[in-house]
């Protein structure tokens, strides 16, 4: 199972995160009083779409034959009248017009594009006092 652990001090708004075993760095942009260290945490948001929706069209279309050189995933948070929607265009070369339109289709069932779209409840503790 997924497991993210993120821990930010006294000072600016800096947090470093292990995922998984990965350490990644997250940050506001100065505009918003970070110092613009790391991705702001929509942009980390984003980017585990866009990577769900890469990895995912690349293992639908190797089990089909079909050679990508290459599949970009532009994503972009975007307001609206109905609040806020992730903007998502793909760019792929290599599949014909017919694989490029059922990737296209496959993209809107990938794991997190499922998850963000049907919502996901979140239950928030306080971690129990730690014995002196």
């Amino acid at each position: 199972m997924a497991h993210a652990l993120a821990h930010i001090g006294p000072d600016l708004l800096e947090t470093r995160i292990e995922a998984g075993r990965h350490p990644l760095l997250a940050d506001e942009p100065e505009s918003r009083g970070g110092s613009d260290a790391g991705p702001a945490p929509y942009d980390l948001l984003l980017a585990a779409l866009g990577a769900c929706t890469a990895m995912t069209l690349r293992m639908y279309a190797d089990r089909k034959g079909w050679r990508i050189e290459a599949l970009d995933v532009d994503l972009r948070l975007v307001s609206g009248t109905e609040g806020p929607r992730i903007r998502r265009i793909l760019s792929i070369t290599g599949p014909d017009a017919a694989g490029q339109a059922r990737l296209a289709e496959i993209a809107e069932r990938t794991p997190v594009t499922l998850t963000l779209k049907q919502g996901i409840a979140i239950d928030t503790q306080l971690a129990a006092e730690q014995a002196a």
